[in-house]
């Protein structure tokens, strides 16, 4: 077997990597800048910390770093082709656990300066970025004053290791740091580097959020417990929830936290399942997998509510599907209380009811549909009583309902009709237009003039209320297609007086059919609608799009928009005009530390921030009091939240809201 002669790759520790002397490393002018945002470190810390815990034989390995010698340097630095985002972090994490044992472990720092300087030059870097931002990344790590305007992640993720890292706890990270190895590839002088490093980029197709999690949940077991807890658990719930199993995962954790979870691609699902479930170790995951396992009976039941024993449960199971998916984690929370006895019948088919009121409801007056169900759930956790002022809350109101009906288009027209009119299966049937969408010159609604001699305004207010509740009804399939295109004096006779719907029987007895007639029928069965999606019988008003704030999207970074992401924001009951995050960020911390000092203290204590008594390091600073002040480096991400943790420790989450603007929703 020969040997590679142009790629060297060897498996090494890379805390004794990044200290030898010979360890220099500059980034070349073509890659990308640094760009590694707040999540991406706390994800850092977190494994450094949750090896540190294990015994002594466990590793965490952070994948490859590729590498060149540049031979056109003296000093001839290593010059990073892929690693750049990992191997900057991990020196920032590093300066910061320096700073933190500068004065009480001078041993331990000295280990530090070894990975972070240059042993001929302490003030030189080990690793130098980019040119344009070099100067910028050796004042932070050496923390040297330099004149600069400028912002950069250097500063912030610094900041936050700085925030996160205290001195007692110096050598149980440096233990994890130590524990890191990496492939170390170096490239030969005729090595072609651009394709192996497509070559390591180009994996084939990125694992999805289950994929992970079905990873992670069996990583740590022996063969025979893979096959055991594969057999039992994993393979009955791809069964019951099939292609949808990563929706089920992002279902069932809105459910169980009552917090929105992102289906982005960051694999939001994925850290959302290691967060609630930190430890995967094989007794933990016995007891949490036969749960998971129940869910996902009760998921395939609601993808096919055939499956469902109780008619009647199984006939609302169908009519919430209406809708889609998105009421799932609700649905799985009070069809799991049921099953297990803890909530009666009744209690069930409410709530389904509720579900389909609010949705055909905000679908009526144009409302949107998102970011609803997580608080629904909040609310549920809190008993029926606290769930319906819930749905009360954001379901319109009869005025408003009543208002639109009489001149909006009927959403879901079959599903409606076929519950005002008493038909099981609405599908065997046909939504009839009683005035055609488009008539024919021929068509008449009274017998005696045809639509040609109709005049223009007759026209349009015909054709504006064709698609309305009192223009539709439900015919017979086969007798549609007989009179289809027909005047309405020849449905009348021969479809409408024979169909089995007493409603569509019923206009055999109107003689004509106008404009006048369809809003008869309208105000009629508006009534009937009311009735059948009726809200909760509760004074809470609609509350206009308001999001509340525990459900607020977090965006990684700052997105194109940002700047006018909220019209307003209501903080109970005040109306602020605020209309970014950075902006949010500080007025509620301000008022946390006016208004509620306890609960802004009992979180920066259990986050490291973000408010401090000095200003500690470089950075955008804004002065609450003489002797206390609120760090504004961070992203958007961690600023959303950090400020929707101390409103929920102050217990007032539920009193504050956004509005989003529109480059805010579409965001």
């Amino acid at each position: 077997m020969s040997t590679a002669t142009n790629v060297e790759a060897t498996a090494v520790n890379t805390i004794e990597w990044l200290a030898e002397d010979s360890t220099t490393i500059v980034v070349p002018v073509y890659q990308r800048q640094y760009r590694w945002d707040i999540g991406g470190c706390e994800q850092l810390l977190s494994d450094v910390r949750a090896v540190a815990r294990e015994d002594s034989s466990h590793r965490h390995f952070i994948g490859s770093i590729l590498s060149a010698a540049d031979d056109s340097e003296a000093d001839t630095d290593l010059v990073l082709i892929d690693g750049q985002q990992r191997i900057t972090t991990l020196m920032l994490l590093v300066a910061a656990l320096r700073h933190a044992v500068q004065d009480s472990d001078p041993l331990l720092a000295a280990d530090l300066d070894r990975v972070l300087v240059r042993p001929e030059d302490p003030t030189r870097t080990k690793l130098r970025p980019h040119d344009a931002w070099a100067e910028l990344y050796e004042s932070v790590v050496l923390e040297r004053d330099i004149q600069t305007e400028r912002e950069s992640r250097f500063d912030d993720n610094y900041a936050f290791f700085r925030s996160q890292v205290h001195a007692d706890e110096a050598p149980q990270i440096w233990a994890g740091l130590k524990k890191l190895e990496h492939v170390s590839i170096t490239l030969g002088a005729a090595a072609n580097a651009q394709q192996i490093f497509e070559s390591l980029n180009s994996t084939g197709e990125p694992l999805r959020d289950h994929e992970l999690i079905h990873n992670y949940m069996l990583m740590g077991l022996t063969h025979a417990e893979q096959l055991d807890v594969e057999a039992r658990f994993w393979l009955p719930i791809e069964q019951h929830t099939g292609e949808t199993i990563g929706l089920f995962w992002r279902h069932y954790l809105v459910m169980t936290t009552g917090r929105e979870v992102a289906a982005n691609g960051e694999h939001g699902v994925y850290s959302a399942f290691r967060h609630s479930f930190p430890r995967v170790d094989l007794d933990h995951l016995q007891a949490d997998a036969e749960v998971w396992r129940h869910y996902a009976e009760i998921y395939g039941i609601l993808l096919d509510p055939s499956l469902e024993k109780d008619p009647e449960i199984a006939r609302q199971l169908r009519y919430v599907n209406t809708f889609g998916r998105a009421s799932y984690p609700l649905v799985l929370s009070v069809y799991s209380d049921h099953s297990h006895g803890v909530i009666a019948r009744d209690e069930l088919i409410e709530t389904l009811e509720w579900i389909q009121t609010m949705y055909l409801r905000r679908t009526l007056v144009n409302l949107p549909n998102e970011r609803l169900v997580a608080r629904l759930c909040r609310a549920r956790a809190n008993g029926r009583e606290e769930l319906a002022r819930a749905f009360a809350r954001i379901t319109p109101s009869d005025e408003r309902v009543s208002a639109v009906l009489k001149y909006s288009e009927l959403p879901h027209p079959a599903y409606v009709l076929g519950r005002l009119e008493g038909v099981d299966d609405p599908d065997e049937f046909d939504v009839e237009h009683i005035v055609p969408t488009v008539p024919s010159d021929s068509w008449s609604g009274d017998g005696l003039r045809p639509w040609i001699d109709y005049s223009d305004d007759e026209r349009n207010a015909h054709r504006a209320l064709a698609p309305t509740l009192g223009n539709l009804t439900l015919l017979e399939q086969t007798l549609a297609e007989r009179v289809f295109g027909e005047s309405y004096s020849v449905k009348r006779d021969e479809a409408y007086s024979r169909s089995s719907v007493p409603e569509t029987r019923a206009l055999a007895d109107t003689q004509a059919w106008g404009t006048a007639a369809i809003s008869q029928r309208t105000i009629r069965l508006t009534s009937d609608l009311l009735r059948i999606w009726a809200r909760p019988a509760l004074p809470e008003i609609d509350d206009d799009g308001l999001t509340p704030i525990l459900d607020a999207v977090r965006r990684r970074g700052w997105p194109a928009g940002w700047e006018r992401e909220f019209e307003y924001v209501e903080y109970r009951g005040e109306r602020w005009e605020v209309f970014d995050v950075k902006h949010l960020f500080n007025r509620v911390f301000r008022r946390a530390w006016t208004d509620t000092r306890g609960a802004a203290v009992s979180y920066c204590a259990a986050h490291g921030g973000p408010i401090y008594e000095s200003t500690a390091w470089k950075g955008q600073w804004d002065q609450l009091d003489a002797t206390h002040h609120l760090y504004m480096g961070w992203d958007s991400n961690y600023m959303m939240n950090a400020v929707q943790g101390v409103l929920h420790e102050a217990d007032i989450a539920s009193e504050v809201f956004v509005k989003y603007s529109y480059i805010g929703n579409v965001m």
